[in-house]
C-alpha cells in the first residue's frame, strides 16, 4: 500500500489489551512527523520491553501529535470487547491535538474494523507491521497498558499482574481459581466466569 501521507494528515491509530481477561483496553493515535522521522517503530509485540519504552519517548517527543484513549473493565463487560476496543480507539482519536493543516486527515487502523469517528478511516490488517502512524501507536498503548498493570500488581499482588499483564497463562488461571476474582477482572471473560461460576461449590 502506498504511504498517502503527501496528500492526507495520517493518524494511525492501534489498541492494546483485547486478550487478557483483567484491566482496560488501551488506543493511541498518533500523528508522525514526516521531517523526523523514527527508526525502528514496528510491531509492539515483537519489540522487548526496553525497546519499547524508549521508543514510546521518542514518539512522545518527536510526533506531531498524539493522545490516548481507553475503556474501563466495566465497559467492556457491558459493550463487549470489540465495542470496547473501539471505543477506546475513538476517545484517542477525538483526543487529538490535530496540527493545523490544509490536508484532509485520513486515520488508518489496526485491523478490520475502524471507529466511529468524524473523519476518513481505513482498516489495516496488521497495519502495526507496515504503517509507521500505526506501529507509533501500538507502542504507545502496549507500554502505557504494561505500565498501569504492573501498577495494578501492587495493589493484588496475588495475581501476578506484572509479569502476565492480565494475560490468561497458567499462573494467572491457577491464582484466579486460588482467589476468585478482583475488581480488574473482565467478568464476561470465559476463564473468569468460569471461576465465578464455581464460587460457593463445596
Amino acid at each position: 500500500m502506498p504511504h498517502p501521507s503527501d496528500d492526507f494528515l495520517v493518524v494511525g491509530v492501534d489498541e492494546a489489551g483485547r486478550g487478557p481477561l483483567a484491566g482496560p483496553v488501551l488506543a493511541a493515535a498518533v500523528i508522525l512527523d514526516p521531517d523526523r522521522p523514527i527508526s525502528g517503530i514496528g510491531d509492539s509485540k515483537t519489540l522487548s520491553p526496553q525497546k519499547r519504552e524508549k521508543l514510546a519517548t521518542i514518539i512522545q517527543e518527536q510526533s506531531l501529535a498524539w493522545a490516548l484513549g481507553r475503556a474501563e473493565v466495566q465497559e467492556i463487560d457491558a459493550l463487549n470487547i470489540l465495542k470496547a476496543a473501539l471505543l477506546a480507539m475513538e476517545r484517542a482519536v477525538l483526543s487529538l491535538s490535530i496540527p493545523s493543516s490544509s490536508k484532509p486527515i485520513l486515520v488508518l487502523v489496526d485491523g478490520k474494523h475502524t471507529p466511529s469517528i468524524p473523519f476518513a478511516t481505513q482498516a489495516i490488517v496488521r497495519g502495526d507491521k507496515t504503517v509507521p502512524e500505526i506501529g507509533a501507536a501500538s507502542i504507545l498503548a502496549k507500554v502505557t497498558r504494561d505500565t498501569e498493570m504492573i501498577a495494578l500488581d501492587l495493589e493484588y499482588p496475588q495475581y501476578g499482574f506484572a509479569k502476565h499483564k492480565g494475560y490468561p497463562t497458567r499462573a494467572h488461571i491457577v491464582a484466579l481459581q486460588e482467589y476468585g476474582p478482583c475488581s480488574a477482572h473482565r467478568v464476561t471473560f470465559g476463564p473468569v466466569r468460569t471461576v465465578l461460576s464455581g464460587v460457593g461449590d463445596s
